[in-house]
C-alpha cells in the first residue's frame, strides 16, 4: 500500500507587505506558530502574521 502525503503551500504577509512562503502538512498549527512567534527566524523578525494565500497539494 502506498502512503500519500498531503501538504499545504502557503504565503503569510506582514503589515509592511513582506511575504513569507512555506509548506506544511498542518496549516492550522503552522499559522498559529507564525502568529505567536514560536520560532526565531524570518517570519518572526518581519512580523509576518496574516495568511494571505494557501493551496492544498498532493
Amino acid at each position: 500500500m502506498r502512503y500519500e502525503r498531503h501538504y499545504f503551500v502557503y504565503m503569510i504577509a506582514s503589515i509592511s507587505r513582506v511575504l513569507y512562503t512555506g509548506m506544511t502538512s498542518n496549516l492550522h498549527k503552522r499559522v498559529w506558530e507564525h502568529k505567536n512567534g514560536v520560532f526565531e527566524g524570518f517570519s518572526k523578525h518581519y512580523k509576518c502574521h496574516r495568511l494571505v494565500w494557501y493551496e492544498f497539494v498532493r
